[in-house]
C-alpha cells in the first residue's frame, strides 16, 4: 500500500514537471520582459493603425494572463488608434512574483504602473477584467496622474458574504499548499477545465478555440496557482480596505457588467460603484454574462472611446 501510495506520488510529480515545462514550450513570452529589481513583469504591446489616440493598458482578471483581454481587445483597439499594452500580473503569465506582498491589489497596481513608465508610457485609459477590478481601482486612486481613465469590466470592488472556493484556500496554504499544487492542480485543473469555462461564459458560448488563444494551461502551473490562490485569499479584505475611498477617483469611469453574469454581483460592485464614484456611467449588458469583452466587444471598445474622449 505505502509502495503504491509512493508511486502514485512520484507518478503525480513527473507528470506536473513535464506538464509545466510543455506549456512554458507551447505559450512562451512574446512581450517585454520590463526589469522591476526583483523580477520582471511581461507586457505586450500593439502599436496603434490609425493616427494616435494615447495608451490603453489591459489587466486580467483570475486564473489567466495577459492574453484574455488582449485576444479579445487588443487589435480592435489598435485600429481605433490606441497604443495597446496587456499586462501579466505579478505572479501570472510570464511575469515574476515580485515580492513578498505581491497580492495585495494596490500593489500590483503600483508594479504595473513602474513597468509602463519604463515603457515610456506616462498615462493611460486602464481597463480591468473581474478580480483585476480592485487593482485599477487602487491604481485611480493611489496613481491619479497615470490613470488617464478607467473602463472596469464586471468588476470586483466590494467585500462579499462567503469567502472564496476551498481549493483556493488550499492552495494559498505553506507547507501542503505545495503538495495540493504538485499533486492535484495540473491533473484536476485539466480535467474540469472545459466544463469551468463554461459556467464563466454563460449564458454565452465559450469562444472558439479558447484554452489554446488564451493560454489557459498556464496557470495550472504550481507557481502560477500560487499566486492565483492568494490573490483570491486576500481580495475580500482589499476591497474592505480600499471601498470608503472610491468616492475619492477623479478619472472618468465606465463599469460594464453582463446582466447575467454568475460570477459577480451586478448590486454588490458595480450599482456600488456608480453610487460612489462621482460621474461614474454603469451599463448593465443584456444576455451577457461574465466576459463583456467577448460576448459584447463593441460595447466595451465605445465604452474605452467615451472615457478616453472624456478625460482629454
Amino acid at each position: 500500500m505505502i509502495v503504491a501510495l509512493g508511486g502514485l506520488i512520484l507518478l503525480s510529480l513527473a507528470f506536473t514537471l513535464w506538464f509545466s515545462r510543455d506549456v512554458a514550450r507551447r505559450f512562451p513570452a512574446v512581450g517585454h520582459l520590463v526589469g522591476l529589481g526583483p523580477g520582471e513583469l511581461h507586457v505586450v504591446e500593439t502599436p496603434p493603425r490609425a493616427p494616435e489616440r494615447g495608451a490603453v493598458v489591459l489587466i486580467h482578471g483570475a486564473s489567466g494572463n495577459f492574453a484574455d483581454l488582449h485576444v479579445a481587445l487588443a487589435d480592435r483597439l489598435a485600429q481605433e488608434g490606441f497604443r495597446v499594452f496587456a499586462v501579466d500580473r505579478p505572479g501570472h503569465g510570464w511575469s515574476d512574483r515580485l515580492g513578498h506582498a505581491a497580492a495585495a491589489p494596490s500593489f500590483q497596481a503600483a508594479r504595473v504602473v513602474e513597468a509602463l513608465k519604463l515603457l515610456g508610457v506616462g498615462e493611460a485609459t486602464v481597463v480591468v477584467h473581474s478580480l483585476a477590478g480592485v487593482m485599477g481601482l487602487a491604481m485611480a486612486l493611489e496613481a491619479p496622474a497615470f490613470t488617464r481613465a478607467l473602463v472596469l469590466l464586471a468588476p470586483v470592488s466590494h467585500p462579499w458574504r462567503g469567502g472564496v472556493s476551498w481549493y483556493y484556500t488550499a492552495a494559498a496554504l505553506p507547507g501542503l499548499g505545495a503538495l495540493f499544487r504538485w499533486l492535484v492542480v495540473p491533473l484536476a485543473g485539466l480535467a474540469v477545465m472545459r466544463r469551468g469555462l463554461v459556467e464563466v461564459f454563460a449564458p454565452n458560448a465559450v469562444p472558439p478555440d479558447y484554452i489554446s488563444r488564451a493560454r489557459l494551461p498556464l496557470v495550472l502551473r504550481p507557481g502560477q496557482f500560487k499566486a492565483n490562490a492568494e490573490d483570491f485569499v486576500v481580495l475580500c479584505e482589499a476591497a474592505r480596505a480600499l471601498a470608503p475611498r472610491y468616492g475619492e477617483i477623479a478619472a472618468p469611469t465606465a463599469i460594464l457588467m453582463g446582466a447575467e453574469d454568475g460570477l459577480v454581483s451586478v448590486d454588490i460592485h458595480a450599482r456600488a460603484l456608480e453610487r460612489e464614484i462621482p460621474g461614474a456611467i454603469l451599463r448593465v449588458l443584456p444576455g451577457i454574462g461574465h466576459s463583456p469583452h467577448f460576448a459584447a466587444p463593441e460595447a466595451v471598445v465605445a465604452a474605452i472611446m467615451e472615457t478616453a474622449r472624456a478625460a482629454a
